[in-house]
């Protein structure tokens, strides 16, 4: 038997107008589903991530400020936050300090953390352009690991490199990733992108997380800044010179 079967023919009604009550609700309820399912997929962020460790959220020595993001490869936020980030952080010529975060049901993420970790092996630069291409690239790939493979065998064969056939036997750097994962957790990361602006000698806060980083960075940045900067030092009154003494 087929398992569709045919409406049964309508029987004519009398036309109404539409109940305005009636259709607000019924708006109102298909939103609130549309915002639950997309919840449901990418997590929303929560108002605020509540930090259980702060060890992770400092600036390297002698710097006074830096981001500190955690994001995972597949997430589609971390890929539009990526281009912010980096223009960010050129523009104030600051570091990012970038942990990985994976999300359990992305099908690829593990596999491109190990990637540019592999790429990292070969320049730091080279692994985080990898980053960059497959954040900026992200729809290509699906939920398809074998189309993420393939654009990174292209991606080696641009930069001249032959890929090994097992780019991690020993594991290490997926244990690289376990351990990045590991900050995440005790840091108390719920979601991805998580950013935060992290600072050393700050009169104010010593981090402070960027929630919306497409509107907020720049002027968390400008902030950060202006809590770690110098005192100015007073002008120093200069000494008269002495008049030479008649003999």
């Amino acid at each position: 038997m087929s398992r569709f079967f045919r409406l049964p023919h309508p029987v004519p009604a009398r036309r109404s107008r539409p109940n305005p009550t009636a259709l607000f609700l019924a708006f109102a309820a298909l939103l609130l589903t549309a915002g639950a399912s997309a919840r449901a997929q990418f997590s929303a962020p929560a108002p605020g991530t509540h930090v259980l460790d702060t060890s992770a959220l400092h600036p390297p020595a002698g710097v006074r400020v830096a981001i500190v993001e955690f994001v995972d490869m597949e997430c589609p936020i971390c890929g539009t936050t990526n281009p912010v980030i980096k223009a960010a952080a050129a523009k104030y010529k600051i570091p990012v300090i970038r942990h990985d975060f994976l999300i359990p049901q992305h099908a690829w993420s593990p596999i491109a953390a190990v990637d540019a970790r592999w790429f990292d092996t070969k320049s730091k630069a080279l692994g985080e352009e990898y980053r960059d291409q497959v954040f900026a690239n992200q729809p290509s790939f699906y939920n398809n690991p074998d189309l993420l493979r393939q654009f990174t065998d292209k991606f080696a064969q641009t930069h001249g490199i032959a890929l090994p056939f097992a780019l991690d036997p020993q594991g290490k750097l997926a244990a690289d990733v376990q351990a990045d994962n590991d900050i995440g957790k005790r840091t108390g990361i719920d979601h991805t992108p998580t950013v935060f602006i992290v600072t050393a000698g700050s009169k104010g806060a010593p981090f402070i997380e960027v929630e919306r980083p497409d509107q907020q960075l720049y002027r968390d940045i400008d902030q950060a800044l202006a809590d770690t900067a110098s005192p100015a030092k007073p002008a120093s009154a200069k000494t008269p010179a002495k008049k030479p003494t008649a003999k």
